[in-house]
């Protein structure tokens, strides 16, 4: 049997290095489309299935896991041998270098662990993180792709909807017990109402909730970290999304005392600008992230 070519046992580790298609796309300076073309071929032509899906995640076979081990020392070897070679030539491998920016990490904690992996296991990308609150905040001069926390559109620039966040109040697991708590709508009205807008949200929450009261007071902060904050420490009531505060509510500093959740004025874009568009691992990238939210 004549042997699948190189390019494609190639595309076959770094996926199952990584496992996604998109994080192999970008490490390998192609399209997501590019990759499963390989993948596909190559299943083909060895007659096997080298990979599985579970939910959303691609899993080696058994199979796929003993060619793995078998490719993976070998294209080491192969690494090693180009570099030495290189380095004797005094050339040095182009690495791939992609600058994402970010809003504060109480947004985007959900980003976090998945964003620390690729950079861990990813061989050939170089990813720089930078901060920005807002769209107009972004530094497109340094940013290739941006996670934004908005509502388009945005004149000049492509978007593609990350995460669609449906809020939901979350509060001290204190607010659960004893004189102050909160087992219904009307409870609002003996606690603080936290927002890092200008309330509109949790307006919109209450008129959904059919409540035309409001909270004992309406507590406005700049940064949607220190309204977390606020609520963990028993100051008042937030809206948050599950996705946004799954680490504080797995955990227990947060709860959530009503179960009516409402679309969020805002929610989380991946922006990037129309030239940087057209750079295939700058859309293979996009492409991780959305699998990521997803």
């Amino acid at each position: 049997m004549a042997l699948p070519p190189l390019h494609s046992i190639k595309v076959f580790e770094a996926v199952a290095r990584l496992g996604n298609l998109a994080a192999a796309a970008v490490e390998l300076h192609v399209t997501t489309g590019a990759v499963s073309q390989q993948i596909k071929a190559l299943q083909g032509s060895l007659g096997v299935e080298l990979f599985e899906k579970r939910g959303r995640h691609l899993v080696l076979t058994d199979t796929g896991r003993a060619l793995q081990q078998r490719i993976a020392g070998a294209l080491g070897e192969i690494t090693e041998a180009v570099l030495a070679l290189q380095s004797g030539a005094k050339q040095v491998p182009e690495a791939i270098e992609l600058t994402l920016s970010l809003p504060p990490a109480d947004g985007v904690t959900w980003l976090a662990t998945p964003l620390f992996r690729f950079m861990e296991e990813s061989r050939a990308v170089r990813l720089k993180v930078i901060k920005a609150t807002h769209f107009n905040q972004v530094d497109w001069r340094r940013a290739d792709v941006a996670v934004v926390y908005g509502t388009p559109p945005w004149p000049g620039f492509w978007w593609r909807l990350l995460h669609g966040i449906r809020m939901v109040p979350v509060c001290s697991p204190q607010f659960l017990r004893g004189p102050q708590a909160i087992r219904s709508v009307e409870d609002l009205a003996r606690h603080r109402l936290l927002h890092e807008d200008n309330g509109a949200q949790w307006q919109q929450w209450l008129a959904e909730a059919g409540y035309l009261g409001a909270g004992a007071a309406d507590v406005y902060f700049e940064d949607f970290a220190m309204v977390l904050q606020a609520a963990r420490d028993g100051f008042g009531v937030a809206l948050s999304d599950e996705i946004v505060s799954s680490r504080d509510l797995d955990e227990g500093r947060l709860v959530q005392p009503l179960a009516l959740s409402v679309p969020a004025v805002h929610n989380y874009y991946c922006v990037c600008t129309e030239a940087k568009r057209e750079r295939p691992e700058v859309m293979a990238f996009i492409d991780w992230l959305m699998s990521t939210a997803n």
